[in-house]
């Protein structure tokens, strides 16, 4: 069976990859996001003529599966080294702001009783 890599692992690997390629010139916060941008338009762009009905069934056709996999790494690799070079941990900011959604958004009758 083989492991899930760690989030920190993960991060350390993308640094390398652009240490050892001489990239960490071109991996300023404004050129990451950049490519975040361009790399999340791209996982529209598979989505973007389909029904709703074809969408929830994009996984099922192996060539639009791969597609799609392949460009959740790529916008996810590019958010772990945006976070990198920012000193962003991306675990704990999610965990404020669920936190801050569940103050901000109350779930329906919460506070309604008596």
């Amino acid at each position: 069976m083989t492991e899930h890599p760690d989030l920190a692992g993960l991060q350390r690997r993308l640094a390398e990859f652009a240490a050892a390629r001489d990239w960490q010139p071109y991996h300023t916060p404004k050129n990451l996001v950049s490519a975040l941008s361009v790399e999340a338009s791209e996982l529209v762009e598979i989505f973007q003529w389909l029904t709703p009905e074809e969408s929830a069934r994009v996984m099922a056709d192996p060539g639009t599966a791969h597609r799609v996999t392949d460009e959740v790494a790529d916008v996810l690799a590019y958010l772990l080294q945006f976070c990198e070079v920012l000193g962003i941990d991306p675990l704990a900011a999610l965990a404020a702001k669920i936190d801050r959604n569940e103050h901000r958004f109350p779930l329906p009758g919460d506070g309604d009783a008596p």
